[in-house]
């Protein structure tokens, strides 16, 4: 496996599993569902679905590929120096486009306030941009900065 899919797997797979907890503290805090969200993204890969336990099902595929993939985008674009804050803008980039797709073909993404999901996505690059910088470093040592 080549090192930037090996690195981007690494780093979307961490991201993934923290990135949510922006929009889980939101629903928390506004007694809202904590895992509606979980349950919108089981609705990309079941769109008409309404069973709940099917969508959360779903849900770990659909929202694992997708943390994986952008794992590996980040991983071929972001670049060595401040990787974490780069990731976080790149989080925003990736939000506009998963949101913005999504939340027009997909009424339950559509339904999730906004806020909290830019957030996750902010919070998905800005982990991913630090799980980058880490695995690059422990692969290079700490003073080489070229590939």
């Amino acid at each position: 496996m080549n090192r930037v899919l090996r690195d981007g797997i690494v780093a979307g797979a961490v991201a993934g599993l923290l990135s949510g907890a922006p929009s889980t503290a939101h629903a928390l805090l506004t007694r809202g569902d904590p895992l509606e969200a979980s349950a919108a993204a089981g609705s990309l890969l079941l769109r008409r679905e309404t069973n709940r336990a099917r969508l959360l099902a779903a849900a770990v595929p659909a929202h694992g590929a997708l943390s994986l993939g952008w794992g590996v985008v980040l991983a071929a674009v972001l670049p060595r120096r401040r990787t974490a804050a780069w990731g976080a803008l790149a989080g925003l980039a990736i939000a506009a486009v998963d949101l913005g797709v999504a939340a027009r073909r997909f009424p339950r993404i559509r339904a999730l306030p906004l806020a909290p999901q830019v957030a996750d996505h902010l919070a998905y690059g800005a982990v991913a941009g630090a799980v980058l910088s880490h695995v690059r470093i422990r692969a290079d040592g700490p003073f080489r900065v070229s590939d």
